[in-house]
């Protein structure tokens, strides 16, 4: 039973099992994992990647003020100018592709998969995906900044790394939303975007239906107005941009100061007090008075303690540790550990792993493409998984990394990836998988190492009757156990 518990660990828990690591895992299941509970097992080497400041300086360099190409005197971009603009552009898709091998690499190596199965599941509730050339360069920086360091601490730090990280700001417009009273917003024809608010009240926190109204959006929208991503382009939405022939004195020295401040803190959050909508907001029956600057932190740390937040995540982590339609008892365990704890999400992991519901002996979580890559870059390696074409392998599967389709991230139930074509894309990978396997191990070896106890006699049959090493593999890869967790 211990083995079997310790494949468990490996496969359901953690990312899949590495060679050796179900005998690891075997002496203490809950153990081994609860070990992984610690801030420094959820980060990622990252030497060679870029931070968000630097994305966005370049970017700025680049490219002019509201975002489109920086042009000449003449108002025509000269040739100078486009040879920057096209080199910060094939840096940005580089460095997207460097960012989705070193996060394929480190989950396929790392003696920590249950810390980055954690951290994975947070980066998918709080998405940004690279859906255009604004956001292209943030997701990996995103993660690495706003996510990894916090999946252990407290939930209202996570929020508020996320909500206020670039990247956010950028993906749900947040950057461009200017108070609708205020002479910015009547100066630039420009106003209110409820993007950041809905999603932080529908995906990240609440959850549908547990009693917000769209009133409470547009405050929380207001609230959140002034926070934006220091630049030429938030000069430009501030009024700072430029010359103004009649500000003298005192207002031409305070706009001296705030546009120097702006260029000292280039790529990086601030708050501009002419975006913000003044006055006090009012959200779920509470008005926020506090300091402009504080009401958006204020109403998020009151959502993180909402008890509608605590059962909105241990619903989502109760069906993505359990199962598609997990019991109202695991639920509420979690809920509870949530509340308990003040959204302590150590203590929440912990729960997780205590979870009796969670070690089923028979795997009910089917995995999604990257889920599926992954197991297998860890039992056979990374180049026998991907071949050496990493971005076209997640592609044919249907699942780019840092490219989930809106806002509320990769879909998490069997529905959204089992489909028939879905899985004849599964098999030609196992096919070609199999081809590139290692030659000094048999398949029923690999089917032990992979899945230990978790294989089912009808599938350590079926490999072992194998017409051929190639068939065997692939028989391997493509069993119920392998394809779910």
């Amino acid at each position: 039973m211990t083995q079997l518990q310790g494949a468990i660990a490996a496969t359901r828990f953690g990312m899949g099992a590495r060679p050796g690591e179900i005998k690891d895992a075997s002496s203490d299941p809950r153990g081994w994992l609860k070990a992984q509970v610690a801030p420094a097992a959820a980060a990622m080497p990252a030497a060679d990647l870029l931070s968000t400041k630097q994305v966005l300086e370049a970017r700025q360099e680049a490219y002019g003020m509201n975002g489109a190409a920086a042009k000449g005197q003449d108002g025509v971009r000269t040739e100078a100018q486009q040879v920057i603009q096209k080199q910060v552009q094939r840096e940005t898709r580089d460095g997207l592709q460097q960012e989705v091998e070193a996060r394929s690499r480190h989950a396929a190596t790392t003696p920590n998969s249950f810390a980055e199965r954690w951290h994975r599941f947070w980066a998918n509730h709080f998405t940004v995906a690279a859906r255009n050339a604004q956001t292209i360069g943030l997701v990996g920086p995103f993660e690495r900044e706003a996510i990894r360091p916090n999946v252990f601490g407290n939930f209202s730090t996570l929020l508020g790394a996320a909500t206020f990280h670039p990247g956010m700001l950028v993906y749900l417009d947040a950057a461009r939303s200017i108070g609708p009273s205020t002479q910015a917003a009547e100066r630039r024809d420009a106003g209110l975007n409820e993007n950041l608010a809905r999603e932080i009240l529908e995906l990240h926190t609440m959850g549908v239906g547990s009693g917000y109204t769209q009133d409470d959006i547009i405050e929380f929208a207001k609230a959140l107005t002034g926070w934006t991503v220091a630049g030429p382009q938030a000069a430009r939405l501030a009024g700072l941009g430029g010359q103004n022939q009649r500000a003298k004195g005192a207002q031409q020295r305070a706009r001296q100061q705030a546009t120097g401040k702006l260029a000292r803190e280039s790529g990086e959050t601030i708050f501009l007090d002419p975006l913000h909508e003044p006055g006090p907001r009012k959200v779920m029956a509470k008005t926020y008075n506090g300091p402009a600057a504080e009401q958006a932190a204020a109403i998020l740390y009151d959502l993180a303690a909402n008890p509608a937040t605590a059962k909105h995540i241990a619903t989502k982590l109760a069906r993505h540790f359990v199962s598609d339609t997990p019991p109202a008892s695991a639920i509420a365990k979690l809920e509870a550990a949530y509340m308990k704890s003040g959204g302590d999400l150590s203590i929440l992991a912990r729960a997780v792993i205590d979870l009796d519901e969670a070690w089923s002996e028979t795997p009910l979580k089917f995995k999604t493409p990257e889920e599926l890559l992954v197991s297998a870059a860890r039992a056979a390696g990374v180049q026998a998984t991907f071949g050496g074409a990493q971005r076209a392998v997640y592609t044919s599967l249907a699942q780019q990394p840092f490219g989930a389709p809106s806002p509320a991230g990769w879909p998490d139930d069997t529905a959204s990836w089992a489909g028939s074509d879905a899985i004849k894309k599964r098999l030609e990978w196992a096919n070609s998988v199999s081809r590139r396997m290692a030659r000094g191990e048999t398949p029923t070896q690999f089917l032990n190492r992979a899945l230990g106890e978790i294989a089912s006699e009808k599938t350590r049959q079926a490999v072992a009757r194998a017409e051929s090493a190639e068939q065997g593999f692939t028989i391997a890869l493509m069993s119920p156990e392998f394809q779910r967790r």
